[in-house]
C-alpha cells in the first residue's frame, strides 16, 4: 500500500510539468495560460505558438503519461514490499495521479490543461492495443463535427468502453483508470461543452471541412 502511494505521488509529481508551461519558460517566459484560449494544453499551443512549439509540448505531456503507467506503474520500488492484490492497481493509481497533475499542477497553482495528450501518454503505457480505437474515434469526430473538445471526450469515452470489453489480466483496475479518465475529460472540457451549446466554440477548420465537403457531394 504504502509503495502504491508514493507511485501516486510521484505521477502526480510528473504530471505537473506541464509541457506548454515549461516550454514556454524556456522560451522566454511565455505564458499560454494568457493567450488564446487560456488552455495550457496542445491545441492553444498550436493556435498561438505554431507547430514546433506545440510539437515539443505533446512530446512532453504524452511523454509523462506513458513513464507514470508504462515504466513507473510496473516498477517496483526497493525497500517496500506490496502485497499483490495491490501491486495490480498501480496502473490505475499512476495513470489517475498524472493526469490529475496536468490538471492541476503543483508547480503552477494548480492551474494546467485538460489532460488529453497525458491520457494519450497513459494509455500507451498501460494498454498500447486501446489506443487505436481512441485516437480513430478521435479524429473521427474533428472530421465530422470540427470540434476537438467534443472528440476529446468522446476518445476518452472510447478508451472507457474498450476497457470494459478487454480481457486483459488488470481488467479493473484499468477499467477504473478509463472511467476515471472520461469524466475527468469531461470536466476538464465543461467549458468547451457550454460554448458549444451556445454555438460560440471555434472549429478546427482544415479536417472539419474534409467531412464538410463529403456531404454537401
Amino acid at each position: 500500500m504504502t509503495e502504491l502511494l508514493l507511485k501516486a505521488v510521484l505521477s502526480y509529481l510528473l504530471g505537473s510539468i506541464v509541457g506548454s508551461l515549461f516550454v514556454g519558460r524556456l522560451r522566454g517566459g511565455i505564458d499560454i495560460r494568457r493567450l488564446g484560449s487560456g488552455n495550457a494544453g496542445g491545441t492553444n499551443a498550436l493556435r498561438t505558438q505554431g507547430r514546433t512549439f506545440a510539437f515539443w509540448v505533446l512530446v512532453i505531456d504524452i511523454g509523462k503519461g506513458w513513464v507514470a503507467t508504462g515504466l513507473l506503474a510496473p516498477e517496483h520500488l526497493p525497500g517496500l514490499a506490496t502485497p499483490a492484490q495491490w501491486r495490480d492497481w498501480s496502473v490505475a493509481a499512476c495513470g489517475i495521479a498524472v493526469l490529475l497533475g496536468h490538471v492541476y499542477p503543483l508547480w503552477h497553482g494548480l492551474r494546467g490543461g485538460k489532460g488529453v495528450a497525458t491520457l494519450v501518454g497513459a494509455v500507451l503505457g498501460a494498454a498500447p492495443i486501446l489506443l487505436a480505437p481512441m485516437l480513430a474515434v478521435w479524429l473521427l469526430a474533428v472530421i465530422a463535427f470540427g470540434f476537438v473538445g467534443l472528440a476529446s471526450i468522446l476518445g476518452a469515452a472510447t478508451f472507457a468502453l474498450s476497457a470494459a470489453g478487454t480481457h486483459v489480466s488488470i481488467r479493473g483496475p484499468l477499467l477504473t483508470f478509463a472511467v476515471a479518465s472520461a469524466l475527468l475529460i469531461a470536466f476538464t472540457h465543461r467549458s468547451n461543452i457550454s460554448r458549444m451549446l451556445a454555438g460560440t466554440e471555434p472549429r478546427a477548420r482544415r479536417l472539419w471541412l474534409l467531412g464538410a465537403g463529403r456531404q454537401r457531394r
